[in-house]
Parts: C-alpha cells; structure tokens; sequence
C-alpha cells in the first residue's frame, strides 16, 4: 500500500512544473509537532494562544483544588473542593479537545488542498488533448 502512495506522488512530480512541485511537496504529511505548530499559524492563532494561556491558568486551580481538598477534613468541603476539581477537569478536557479539531481541521484542509492540485493537474492535461 505504502508502495503504490509512493508510485503515485512520483508519478504526480513528474507531470507538475517547478513551482507546483514544490507545494505539492509543502502539502505532504505533518508529524504530531508540525500538526500542533500549524495550530498557532493563520487566522485563528490568537484564539489558539489564548486556549493555552487559559489551560495554565485552569491547571494552576486544578493544582489547588488538589491541595485543599487533601488539607479539609469536613465532608460538605471535600464535595465542594472535588467538584471544583472535576469542573477543572472537565475545562481542560474541552480545550485540549478543541486543540485536536483545529489539527484535524488543517490535516483534512492539506489533503482537500492536494486534491485541488491533483485536479487542476488533470484538467490542464485533459485540454492538451
């Protein structure tokens, strides 16, 4: 299968000019770090930027809804510290989630983007003839 991939973006090069080639290559797969660097690139960067800073922050009051809730000894205060915890939780749990759309948004978007290219390739050729 990796094979027959491989075939197919030789033979795709082969038909594209310089320029064409060179975002064809800028399109190919991301590791997990450049995934979550194109996270903070574009449009929505500051929204990104902003998640992060407020994961910091819920993680700080994560880290003393710990901490209280280990120091209290009455009941009615150990349900209110472990709710305060799981809310805590539940807010860094949506935004990490929110993180991995935006990098399944980008991924899907540099594969409609190489299909763009693949077709627009097709068409040019299919007018030569």
């Amino acid at each position: 299968m990796k094979k027959q991939k491989e075939q197919i973006d030789k033979l795709i090069k082969e038909s594209l000019n310089e320029e064409e080639a060179k975002f064809y290559d800028a399109l190919d797969e991301q590791d997990l770090l450049e995934m979550i660097g194109g996270v903070f690139k574009g449009k929505m960067r500051w929204l990104a930027i902003l998640m992060n800073i407020v994961n910091l922050v819920v993680f700080g009051i994560l880290i003393y809804c710990i901490v209280q809730f280990m120091k209290v000894e009455v009941v009615i205060d150990l349900i209110r510290w472990g709710i305060a915890i799981a809310a805590c939780f539940m807010t860094l749990s949506m935004i990490k989630l929110y993180m991995w759309m935006q990098i399944n948004k980008n991924a899907l978007l540099r594969e409609l983007k190489r299909l763009e290219l693949q077709i627009a390739v097709l068409s040019a050729k299919m007018k030569e003839y």
